[in-house]
Formats: C-alpha cells, structure tokens, sequence
C-alpha cells in the first residue's frame, strides 16, 4: 500500500519533468550583466562629468538584482553621500525609471508607494538600460545626478556600441 502511493507522486513528477524539458526554452531568459570594468567606467565618466561642472559627489552602480557593483565618493563629499547615492540607485531600479520622475508622481500624490516602500525618491538616479533591457542603475548624490548618471551611461554603452558596429 506504502509503495502505490509513492508510484502516484513519482508519476506526476516524471510527467512534470517531461513538460519542463520540452518547454525549457520557454522557461530560461538571457540576462545582460554589466561587468565590474562597466560599472568603474561608469563611476569614471561620471567623476570627469563632476571635475568638469565643479561638483563635489558620490556615486553608486548596482546590477539588474540591486547588488552593489561599484561605488565611490570624491574626496570631500558629504558623510551621507554614499548613502544617498545607494538609495537613489535602489529606487531608480526597483521603479525603471529616474528618481525625478517618481519625486514628481509623489509630490503630486499620483502614486505614494515609493513613501511607504522604502524606496527614496529624489532626483539623481537612472535605470540602466540597454537594448531596452533594465541591467542596473546608477545613484548620484547630488541633485544634478541624473545629468551626470546619463553623461556616465552615454560614455560606456554609447561607445560599446560605436565600437560594436563594423
């Protein structure tokens, strides 16, 4: 009796299997990474873009699943800067979309789950994108952090791609 009922589960498991390796495509995407090299290119273009327009700030990259790839803060940048940096770039990933935008839909009241979500809300993170695919995102502590995350994606992804072509 002990070995019917075990036939029972076993048989559905053989038949889930079955399924699972005749749709496997199905069940597996490609993910685009960016790499550590990306990431310090990255916080690099975007400390030239600061150097250039007299800013002093912090930056921080994560990957597609929020870990932190990279991070640095110029010298004399404020104790929270890395903080804030981080926080952005969680909030422009969980969200797709630029901190700005979500301060926007906040303050206007549109959508207050950013609030009470944890997330942060404020201007100076972007989502990184590329072939419309969401591969991390880029905080930077100061307010005009998003002109200096897009200078810094312009810089890496815009070149890998100039380069990519023949």
């Amino acid at each position: 009796m002990q070995f019917k009922s075990c036939l029972i589960p076993l048989t559905a498991i053989i038949a889930l299997a079955s399924v699972t390796q005749a749709s496997s495509q199905a069940m597996i995407r490609e993910q685009k990474v960016i790499s550590s090299a990306g990431a310090r290119a990255m916080v690099d273009a975007c400390t030239a873009w600061a150097e250039s327009n007299h800013t002093i700030l912090a930056m921080s990259v994560l990957d597609w699943a929020g870990n932190l790839i990279e991070s640095h803060a110029m010298e004399g940048a404020a104790a929270n800067a890395i903080d804030t940096a981080l926080l952005k770039a969680k909030s422009a990933l969980r969200w797709r979309r630029p901190t700005s935008e979500m301060n926007k839909i906040v303050r206007t009241g549109q959508n207050l789950a950013p609030t009470f979500m944890h997330d942060f809300p404020q201007p100076g993170a972007l989502p990184i994108i590329v072939d419309g695919e969401v591969i991390g995102s880029m905080g930077v502590s100061s307010a005009d952090g998003e002109k200096c995350a897009q200078a810094a994606i312009d810089a890496v992804f815009k070149k890998q791609k100039a380069s990519a072509t023949p």
